[in-house]
């Protein structure tokens, strides 16, 4: 039994990193190739793209639909929404390096949410293989480092609605037991409505540009249905590692997810390599096993506490989540969208 989860929770790990390297060289190829930069607008369209495949699936009775507190998950859907688009406004109002460190920051963030709301303590070796990693992801992608009032306090509602939202979604699906495809199949059109909503007017704040008005070819038509397509996986795979593990542990994948696009970037793109970037992604590759195999040891020896219920469990052996175990855990709905526009500057983060 215990093999099975670990197998399912490796396969969804693998899933969700393949599905957004690839969305993630498709979205690079038609925002910087084809200067289609509206990327708020363009993940409304994946969020619908998922909503109505997943109700194919539903019809199809590929799996069970449920029933959810209207409120909550409106509310949810909403803030899932609001999350990414203040995402996509920090990178428009922040230097690059700044907003790469905007997503450091969350983390850190969710380490201290998690502590005090849900009483969960991480071990030493824990955070020291955290400190590796974050510090490692930094020396390879953090470059300049420009503050404004504005950016900076843009910044700090976009960490504080990207953890909350990845805390939300482990909650709802703990409390209502309902699987990572029915939440996310509850949640997409409040989510997709949001985006569609915003994103128009967002997408033309930061470029300039109106995404009715875009001179739509057929190439980038084809590059578009290919991102919408492969969100599907995406989307599904971030609310599948959901339930198998935790917010700190998705976000030292996405992490990893960072490096490989950036050696991607360099391979296919010609993007600029230096010692430091090397340097930085062994960093934080080191700080992704150390985390993984700290997680491991730890949730063999507090197997008994761990099993006890979510909501009544302190964890005191560490993080409650590993790459390679089913444990409590949340994440972040977002997308892989790369934000190429002409007030973001080029060689920006590309994570998923």
């Amino acid at each position: 039994m215990v093999d099975g989860r670990m197998a399912g929770t490796a396969a969804a790990l693998g899933l969700s990193v393949v599905s957004s390297v690839s969305i993630v060289v498709c979205n690079k190829a038609l925002m910087s190739t084809l200067a289609f930069v509206f990327a708020t607008t363009l993940t409304s369209w994946h969020l619908l793209v998922t909503f109505c495949s997943l109700h194919v699936a539903l019809q199809m009775k590929l799996f069970e639909n449920k029933d959810l507190d209207p409120k909550t998950i409106i509310g949810f859907g909403i803030l899932n929404g609001i999350s990414i688009g203040l995402l996509n406004l920090s990178l428009g109002f922040n230097s690059i390096g700044f907003y790469q460190v905007t997503k450091l920051a969350i983390i850190p963030c969710t380490v201290s949410l998690e502590t005090i709301f849900f009483r969960k303590t991480f071990s030493r070796r824990i955070q020291m293989a955290l400190a590796v990693l974050l510090f490692g992801v930094g020396v390879a992608t953090v470059t300049d480092l420009q503050l404004n009032r504005l950016g900076s306090l843009l910044s700090l509602f976009a960490v504080l609605t990207t953890c909350i939202s990845q805390i939300m979604t482990n909650f709802i699906q703990k409390k209502f037991k309902v699987s990572s495809t029915q939440l996310l199949y509850q949640s997409c059109p409040y989510q997709a409505l949001t985006l569609f909503i915003i994103g128009p007017f967002l997408d033309g704040f930061l470029t300039n540009q109106n995404v009715f008005a875009f001179k739509y070819t057929s190439e980038i038509l084809v590059f578009i249905v290919l991102s919408c397509l492969i969100s599907v996986s995406v989307n599904f795979s971030t609310f599948l590692v959901i339930g198998k593990t935790s917010p700190v542990t998705y976000q030292v994948v996405g992490h990893l997810k960072t490096c490989i696009i950036l050696g991607f970037g360099y391979v296919l793109f010609n993007d600029p390599f230096s010692w430091r970037n090397i340097l930085g992604i062994l960093l934080a590759l080191l700080g992704m096993i150390l985390y993984s195999f700290f997680c491991l040891m730890e949730n063999k020896q507090k197997a008994p506490e761990l099993s006890a219920p979510f909501f009544h469990t302190k964890v005191k052996g560490g993080e409650a989540g590993t790459l390679l175990l089913v444990q409590n855990g949340s994440a972040k709905v977002a997308d892989g969208v790369v934000t190429e526009g002409p007030m973001w500057r080029s060689n920006r983060d590309l994570d998923a």
